[in-house]
């Protein structure tokens, strides 16, 4: 699942082109992908349908994200809010549609065979569209009101941002406070402590930080949380300078991998010496939470 570095990846590309571009259509073959505010029992169908009444004409005037959403802000008083979930992507280019399917005009990374599962198409006044890939088509579109988004059930419930000048240390041990004997894999992955991290990025600031995922939060002492907090930031700025991770399915908007799966430490090392230096440790893959975890058996301490 695209983390924070990836969304902000694709946020920063998508608020370089597309402001003051105003949308002439959207189409879709996949109308299971939409939903609409406070609307849970209309079909897809229809709120498809109001997907376009609500796009169609308007201008887009900014591209921002929160936690692992991108929220774009319309004109017209409209919204809408895109969760690339498992395998998403969003992807900008020229398109045309031959033969039942979305093709780009020119050979170049869009040409990328991840790229090729397009399900929406937003087309822009520039001429050019803006598809949503997504292979398994978990991925999923909200229509808001601009002046109440704040208050969507997709944005209401999430911690605070980890790069935030405002997230201090202070605030990032009152976040851990709240689950004192959750481990501390699954509580960083909860949304509701910190927006944006997933799997790849909790094994690596883990692995940097030398904390077992299965350490309980009450146990693990405070000179370590200061030290996962600046491993925190540091790995989430480093995987925004490289690009995002391309392990998976994930490309930038114009079709390109990213490069910090490059960098791993830990995360699908499953078998290989840890490459901490001084450290001889193997990288082991274990359940925890219900989530995969890489961790090295030597460095990373249990706090328990």
């Amino acid at each position: 699942m695209p983390e924070l570095p990836e969304v902000q990846t694709t946020t920063s590309g998508l608020s370089k082109v597309l402001p003051k571009q105003t949308i002439k259509d959207i189409w879709t073959d996949w109308p299971k992908m939409f939903y609409q505010h406070g609307d849970t029992l209309l079909t897809n169908e229809v709120v498809f349908h109001n997907f376009k009444k609500a796009l169609i004409g308007a201008k887009v005037v900014s591209v921002s994200r929160r936690g692992k959403n991108i929220i774009f802000i319309l004109s017209n008083g409209y919204a809408f809010i895109v969760h690339m979930r498992m395998t998403g992507h969003l992807l900008y280019g020229k398109y045309i549609y031959k033969n039942k399917k979305w093709i780009p005009k020119e050979e170049g990374p869009l040409n990328d065979p991840y790229n090729r599962f397009i399900h929406v198409v937003l087309t822009l006044s520039s001429g050019n569209k803006m598809v949503f890939c997504d292979t398994r088509k978990f991925g999923r579109f909200d229509l808001e009101k601009a002046d109440t988004i704040k208050h969507s059930p997709r944005l209401s419930h999430l911690g605070p941002e980890p790069l935030e000048p405002a997230f201090t240390l202070k605030v990032f041990t009152e976040r851990l406070s709240i689950r004192p004997r959750g481990k501390i894999k699954p509580v960083l992955l909860d949304q509701r402590t910190v927006a944006g991290i997933g799997n790849i990025y909790s094994d690596e600031m883990l692995w940097l930080s030398g904390i077992h995922p299965e350490s309980q939060v009450s146990k693990i002492s405070p000179e370590k949380i200061k030290t996962l907090f600046s491993e925190m930031k540091k790995v989430l700025k480093s995987g925004i300078s490289f690009g995002g991770d391309s392990m998976s399915d994930y490309r930038n908007i114009l079709g390109e991998r990213g490069k910090f799966q490059e960098k791993h430490n830990a995360y699908r090392k499953t078998g290989k010496k840890c490459s901490k230096k001084g450290c001889d440790g193997i990288i082991v893959r274990k359940m925890v939470g219900g989530r995969s975890s890489h961790f090295c058996s030597k460095h990373q301490k249990l706090f328990k």
